[in-house]
């Protein structure tokens, strides 16, 4: 998120900012000498990503009951559908896209198609390349252009577990091998009808798992 967008996030915490003019706003975060057309951009923003409401007519502002972060946060109801945060796009070849700070909206779905009744730590990547194409969670294989859920909260991985990995701080989905006690490596190998090279990690690299992949939602051809 941006830094702007932040700063507001947190303004309207404590204020309303639909009774706010923009230069108000842009005060108040400490930054007077934005133009109120940028606030009004960045304000456009939250509204479109689900954290605000504003009615500058009457004067409402309605916030969303949990802030969506990529870590932890979706909105949740009291009906079966979700709200999740996708937070970017991962190379399902080399890791090539950094993904942690790219919060790009939500995706609406069904509890059922995620597998769980809450959605607490869960997250969308979309999947760009087919280096994972035979790789199948549940009965479904990733294909170029789907959504996996993954959770956040499940960052101790084994041998076998797809998982969206951080090399370098560029998000890759691949299959995990802990090969330390024979070969001191860790693999993150593809699994595709293409020929793809596994990528070989020392446990000493910059590298960790962000999440276990634990659902697919199909992207319609």
């Amino acid at each position: 998120m941006h830094e702007i967008q932040e700063k507001i996030l947190e303004l309207s915490r404590s204020e309303n900012l639909a009774k706010l003019s923009l230069r108000d706003v842009a005060r108040l975060i400490g930054a007077p000498q934005e133009a109120p057309q940028k606030i009004k951009h960045h304000l456009l923003q939250l509204e479109k990503k689900g954290f605000v409401t504003l009615d500058r007519a009457k004067g409402v502002m309605t916030r969303a009951a949990t802030t969506p972060t990529w870590s932890k946060g979706l909105l949740e109801n009291k009906t079966s559908m979700f709200s999740i945060p996708v937070i970017g796009t991962a190379n399902c070849g080399p890791a090539t896209i950094f993904a942690e700070a790219n919060f790009q909206g939500f995706l609406r779905v069904s509890s059922r198609l995620v597998g769980r009744s809450r959605p607490r730590g869960l997250y969308a990547i979309k999947t760009d390349g087919l280096s994972m194409n035979r790789a199948k969670v549940g009965e479904k294989c990733i294909d170029d252009g789907d959504y996996v859920i993954v959770d956040s909260e499940s960052r101790t991985a084994s041998t076998g577990d797809i998982v969206l990995a951080l090399v370098d701080n560029k998000a890759t989905i691949k299959r995990y091998i802990d090969d330390r006690k024979e070969n001191d490596q860790i693999v993150l190998k593809a699994e595709s009808s293409l020929d793809y090279e596994p990528i070989y990690i020392h446990e000493d690299d910059d590298f960790s798992i962000s999440g276990k992949v634990v659902g697919l939602i199909k992207n319609p051809k």
